[in-house]
């Protein structure tokens, strides 16, 4: 007489698995930015606007009273200082802001999330579709910006064009890293933490509004492996038509916070989604 025998027991798949992608992303992503081209303008207006009132209240009026800043062993103009950093930071809120608030809405508030993933688009394809549209809106914004920097003859330096490459980077990394919170974010007014806990000191200990050495020893040790001070390290340079130094570890240190984000928030987005 045979004994009976018993399926095994499907065991639930890891939410830390490596991620699952493929080109199913890209539905999604053009679905985010025809949704977006209705509201561009108003979009571009809301985030340029407050950069560059940084740039004109302080590049301009702190900048009457600084005058000339060293950086490398170059004197320029605080404005240009200020420029390129501030276009960094932009670059770090644009993406941010659309991976926490728009992002938080279409998953949680409006249920576009479930929605897509009725078809054939895994819940990792419509997470890498967000990361990459909120890095490449951040690219809308900082392209306006450097426009405006362009018209005002900040700098004219055609390494400029590199800098463009490296703000959709760090428009990624931001947008990996805003996505934690995305993922564990129970209404808006958590992202209150993320912006006053994280980005806000994050502005002012990356060398933005003044060079790094200004800093104590202890917090410069800090603020060296900071992903907004490794992208103004890379970006400034080339405001002032140089090219920057130790770039490869710049560039690391970018990466390393990217990849990481990105894995987490995957993994505590299918947490979520599990529940």
């Amino acid at each position: 007489m045979s004994t009976p025998t018993t399926a095994p027991l499907l065991k639930p798949q890891s939410i830390w698995r490596a991620p699952e992608l493929s080109m199913r992303f890209w539905p999604v992503f053009l679905r985010n930015l025809l949704v977006w081209r209705k509201l561009a303008i108003p979009s571009l207006v809301g985030n340029i606007a407050e950069p560059l009132m940084w740039l004109v209240a302080f590049g301009y009026g702190m900048g009457a009273l600084v005058g000339q800043i060293t950086v490398n062993g170059q004197q320029v103009p605080y404005i240009l200082f200020l420029a390129s950093g501030s276009i960094c930071m932009s670059a770090m809120q644009s993406a941010s802001f659309e991976a926490l608030y728009s992002a938080f809405s279409r998953m949680h508030v409006q249920k576009t999330w479930d929605g897509i993933m009725n078809a054939p688009v895994s819940l990792d394809n419509v997470v890498l579709a967000e990361m990459l549209w909120a890095a490449f809106k951040s690219l809308f914004t900082v392209t306006a910006i450097m426009g405006v920097m362009l018209a005002l003859s900040i700098s004219h330096s055609p390494k400029l064009l590199v800098a463009w490459p490296i703000l959709l980077g760090v428009g990624i990394t931001f947008s990996c890293i805003a996505l934690i919170f995305n993922a564990l974010a129970k209404g808006y007014d958590f992202f209150t933490y993320y912006f006053t806990l994280f980005l806000t000191p994050m502005m002012f200990l990356s060398g933005v509004f003044f060079p790094l050495e200004q800093l104590p020893q202890a917090v410069r040790v800090v603020a060296d492996w900071l992903p907004l001070s490794n992208a103004v390290a890379l970006v400034r340079p080339l405001f002032m038509d140089q090219w920057p130094t130790d770039t490869m570890r710049h560039l690391g240190v970018l990466v390393g916070y990217a990849v990481v984000s990105f894995w987490v928030a995957l993994a505590l987005t299918r947490k979520r989604f599990a529940k």
